[in-house]
């Protein structure tokens, strides 16, 4: 039976659960995610997970931070000024946001404090610092 390799173009379905057991993405209900294998479309782990599987085996994969959206980096906290906000919006912690860089990137952000002068932004991936644990099931090499 053919196994994946890299430079195959593969459909999954997966189930991402952080590992006390909360999922923050699956694909069930959608049709299966398809990407070129080692073609950095995805995060490092998954990418490495599919590789030696063949169509309709399932495996469940422990991915850590390093090879997922990588580690939580305080350097990516910034203060904002308060009144640098529009005036009709209330910022709170939690509240996710997005920026545009000086040279148009948009960048998103979630809110990490509140204080009286400043917001604190923070930009890291939701999941930066993660360890992830994937079920995933190969449904097709295309």
């Amino acid at each position: 039976m053919q196994q994946v390799k890299k430079g195959d173009k593969v459909r999954v379905h997966y189930h991402g659960k952080l590992t006390n057991g909360e999922t923050f993405d699956s694909s069930e209900g959608r049709a299966p995610l398809e990407f070129t294998v080692g073609a950095g479309q995805m995060i490092k782990g998954f990418d490495a997970a599919v590789v030696g599987m063949s169509p309709g085996d399932k495996k469940t994969v422990n991915i850590p931070a390093g090879e997922a959206y990588g580690e939580y980096n305080e350097e990516l906290l910034m203060e904002f000024p308060r009144d640098r906000f529009p005036k009709d919006l209330t910022p709170e912690v939690g509240m996710q946001l997005t920026m545009t860089n000086g040279s148009g990137q948009h960048i998103p952000v979630t809110i990490a404090a509140v204080k009286d002068d400043v917001v604190v932004l923070d930009s890291n991936h939701f999941l930066a610092g993660k360890e992830l644990v994937f079920d995933i099931t190969l449904a097709e090499i295309v």
